[in-house]
């Protein structure tokens, strides 16, 4: 059954998103400089693939204790988290290049993080970034029926401890992709015809996906059994260290953008509109954290500065830093919220205490 069709109003009475364009599109003339990435995301692309890939390398090649492979691992899923960011994430949106062969290559990196280039493209290009933290379409809030992100969806008992156990299933997001999500993802979105773009054949996208599932477990799995002289469940362990890194740095980061008290969680009238603009929307419903850290925002592929993507997600993350003074300006100009923690730290705090405020039986906190 297809969700019922949401609408966002056509009118901006406040002229916001047109004035904060113009001015964004004035910032990148003035300074002649492209929108996508430049010399600085070639470099970082380099290095995020090193802290990936040459670990690998290593152990397969290399004999080492097994401490240092199990080191390794973790350097791995760092990088695993760090080509996501910072490759994948803008080449999917076609902000890494003004080619777009250069983007369909760099977002192709995702087959070797486990996920699929379609399913990916659907749930964040077209649901997240469309209808963000919209219960019932935004499936970024869908965690099944074992946290509760929202005061929309059900509550039930166990949620009291969320807070606790979030963090344990928030490592699993990756290794979810490998084994199970993407095969339910697709069969769900090709039944809906969702796309990105054009609707690709079902021959095709099922078939791109089995392949690349089967290079991708013969390339981390066999390969390893073949060429090391190490028991199967060990390589299966760091396997599972490498993933569990990798989804615990992707989910949280996640988190902090819109699972926060902060950030509203609108439900639409009965005609299926929404109260606010797209535009305006997203700034409801979009959180920035640790907007000055330069580490932070280098290594997040500027998911700091989610305001800005959300905005202008075709606007390589380089340059979130540089625009976000306009966001802001132009946001308080027209008395909307910019919503931002100055620290990761704080952020995660809140971000947690949210989660224990959903957790709470609804008659509770009505």
């Amino acid at each position: 059954m297809n969700k019922p069709q949401i609408k966002f109003p056509r009118k901006d009475s406040k002229q916001f998103f047109r004035t904060l364009n113009s001015r964004v599109n004035a910032y990148f003339k003035d300074n002649n400089i492209k929108r996508t990435g430049n010399w600085q995301l070639w470099l970082k692309t380099i290095v995020m693939f090193s802290i990936f890939l040459i670990p690998y390398f290593l152990i397969l090649t290399l004999d080492m204790p097994g401490w240092l492979q199990l080191l390794f691992t973790i350097v791995m899923g760092v990088g695993m988290a760090g080509v996501g960011m910072n490759v994948m994430h803008d080449g999917n949106h076609g902000s890494f290049s003004s080619k777009t062969w250069v983007n369909n290559l760099m977002g192709s990196s995702i087959y070797i993080l486990a996920g699929n280039v379609y399913n990916w493209k659907v749930q964040h290009n077209v649901l997240h970034h469309t209808y963000t933290n919209v219960h019932g379409h935004d499936e970024d809030l869908d965690a099944g029926r074992i946290l509760r992100f929202t005061k929309h969806a059900q509550w039930k008992w166990y949620h009291k401890f969320q807070h606790y156990y979030s963090l344990l299933l928030y490592g699993l997001l990756t290794i979810n992709w490998a084994i199970t999500t993407d095969f339910l993802q697709m069969k769900r979105y090709m039944k809906r015809r969702l796309a990105y773009g054009k609707i690709p054949s079902a021959t095709k996208n099922w078939s791109t996906l089995v392949i690349s599932k089967l290079i991708y477990l013969s390339m981390w799995i066999v390969i390893p059994m073949l060429l090391l002289d190490m028991a199967w469940w060990k390589i299966l362990l760091g396997f599972f260290i490498m993933h569990y890194t990798a989804g615990l740095i992707l989910s949280v980061i996640f988190q902090l953008a819109h699972v926060m008290d902060d950030a509203e969680m609108p439900i639409p009238d009965n005609n299926g509109t929404l109260k606010n603009t797209w535009a305006i929307h997203q700034l409801k419903t979009t959180i920035n954290f640790s907007p000055k850290n330069k580490l932070i925002n280098w290594f997040t592929g500027g998911l700091n500065h989610q305001v800005e993507h959300h905005i202008f997600p075709n606007i390589s993350h380089i340059h979130y830093g540089k625009i976000a003074h306009i966001v802001k300006k132009t946001a308080q100009e027209f008395n909307l919220p910019y919503n931002e923690y100055k620290t990761t730290r704080k952020a995660i705090i809140a971000h947690f205490r949210y989660l224990k405020l959903m957790g709470m039986k609804p008659a509770l906190n009505a």
